[in-house]
């Protein structure tokens, strides 16, 4: 029998990339991780020495726990946390569980750019549209719930990045960009392991709308109008971005489970 506290890969599934999913914490020990350096989409690790830190870092926040088996570690301070009266989980079968999940995509250690102050740190051109906001809302969704990003003048984008150590996107000569007819947001979704059939879908749409290919896809010129719409309603770039990720939560719901629903009016209602 599961224990009650206890998560399957596909309950797992069925969270990541929403907004109702907890804090993914790995506590796997680094010796484990260099023999499997990869990370369920979200996962943050940390030493699970540090069960304080942890706890401030959680602030209240309900957390799945999750370690290289599912056993002691993440059991036990899954335990901890709730001794501290937070709502913790661990996850089936832990991290090699989730590996031979069918359908789970787990990210490379290796392809998440280096922390600053404990997040990944961004930077890109300011006023952005569809790639710069859908491109936040995926790492903040599947790679980096804390990542921070900051929008600046075209100009100074490089001098930027290397000042605050930051990693550039979605601008020209640079790892995170456009690559032939594919978006930057394509570029994340590869990079990052994140081929599923949902984000695979959305990847079409943001492209198409980011490309000004809407033969595509038809629910591009949607997201294009409603991109230039937020873009006139805010001047502020960081509340934009805010904005926009529910436009892109609704986006990635559609790509998952509503894709093929249909809408008209009935024409023989009396």
């Amino acid at each position: 029998m599961p224990a009650p506290n206890e998560m399957t890969p596909k309950q797992l599934m069925r969270l990541i990339g929403t907004p109702e999913c907890p804090s993914l914490i790995d506590v796997t020990l680094s010796e484990d991780v260099a023999k499997n350096p990869y990370l369920v989409p979200g996962a943050a690790q940390h030493d699970h020495n540090d069960l304080s830190g942890l706890a401030a870092k959680l602030q209240g926040q309900s957390a799945l726990i999750i370690c290289q088996k599912g056993k002691k570690l993440s059991q036990g301070v899954a335990a901890w946390l709730a001794s501290e009266g937070i709502s913790a989980e661990f996850l089936q079968g832990g991290n090699l569980g989730w590996a031979t999940t069918d359908g789970a995509p787990r990210v490379p250690l290796a392809a998440i750019p280096p922390l600053q102050n404990g997040q990944t740190l961004w930077v890109t051109r300011h006023r952005p549209k569809v790639d710069r906001i859908a491109c936040p809302w995926l790492i903040r969704r599947f790679v980096d719930p804390n990542a921070r990003f900051l929008f600046v003048s075209p100009s100074e984008i490089n001098a930027v990045a290397e000042r605050f150590n930051a990693t550039p996107f979605d601008i020209e000569d640079t790892f995170w960009s456009h690559r032939g007819a594919f978006c930057t947001f394509d570029t994340m979704i590869e990079e990052f392991g994140l081929k599923t059939p949902a984000l695979e879908r959305l990847a079409l749409v943001v492209r198409a709308a980011d490309t000004n290919r809407h033969d595509l896809a038809p629910a591009a010129a949607g997201l294009l109008a409603v991109s230039v719409g937020l873009s006139r309603q805010y001047k502020d770039d960081q509340a934009q971005m805010l904005a926009g990720f529910a436009i892109y939560d609704a986006l990635y719901r559609w790509a998952r489970d509503g894709f093929d629903e249909g809408h008209d009016w009935p024409s023989n209602r009396g």
